[in-house]
């Protein structure tokens, strides 16, 4: 397969990631039906951080960062770039250097389905990363791959330009053509829970108002007033 660098490629606009900055992982998550986000092994390496931005995809052989320099070229600032290997790898990818570099680019963070290494530097740089491991093992720079192909990370298809949205609860990917209907579907659930806020702030529960009582009854769920109660029944 031949190996390439797409240098660009369309991005959402401004005032279109700015709206998604206003809503968390686990709302879009779900405003999508439950789909697209990666999977757990994926951890934030600084917590309480929150990045939105395009993805720059970049697929690497494993055990070699080569392409992981090329991609620095072509970032824009507000980018994120989405790191991949082909074949399993846990070595440090990255590290202060290059995240040094990144940084100067203007990239928002990485997501990496790999290792990185020198984390204490990292975070004292402010810089978020969503990583699989953490490993000191270095790397190779002699193998060719792709930049801004598409790529699969934490087990999501990823494709340059998709908008990447990663918080504490993890990295959920919005594909470039579903951006306007995910958004729309967010800021409804969002009035929705603040409904729900509004009920429970006044007393209510949520066997009440999600009507779950019947649910109870139907898989046999037994009330008992207290435990001497209960023990008189199991006799």
């Amino acid at each position: 397969m031949e190996k390439y660098v797409i240098k660009n490629f369309a991005r959402p606009s401004e005032a279109l990631i700015n709206d998604y900055r206003q809503l968390d992982v686990s709302t879009i998550y779900e405003a999508q039906g439950r789909q697209n986000i990666m999977d757990a092994g994926l951890k934030p390496i600084l917590p309480n951080s929150m990045i939105v931005g395009p993805a720059v995809t970049v697929t690497c052989q494993a055990g070699d960062n080569l392409m992981i320099h090329a991609a620095i070229e072509v970032c824009k600032p507000g980018d994120i770039v989405v790191i991949t290997t082909q074949g399993t790898c846990i070595a440090g990818m990255i590290g202060e250097l290059i995240v040094s570099a990144l940084i100067k680019k203007g990239v928002q963070g990485v997501i990496i389905d790999s290792g990185i290494r020198d984390v204490r530097q990292i975070r004292d740089l402010g810089f978020p990363i969503w990583t699989r491991e953490v490993l000191s093992q270095g790397t190779n720079k002699v193998k060719g791959g792709w930049v801004n192909a598409p790529t699969t990370c934490g087990g999501i298809s990823v494709d340059a330009g998709d908008l990447i949205v990663a918080d504490d609860d993890g990295v959920v990917v919005v594909k470039r053509e579903d951006l306007q209907s995910t958004l729309a579907y967010s800021k409804a659930r969002l009035q929705k829970e603040e409904g729900t806020k509004a009920k429970i702030e006044s007393g209510q529960i949520s066997l009440d108002f999600y009507n779950l009582r019947p649910v109870l009854e139907q898989e046999g769920v037994v009330y008992f007033d207290d435990e001497e109660t209960f023990l008189k029944a199991k006799k």
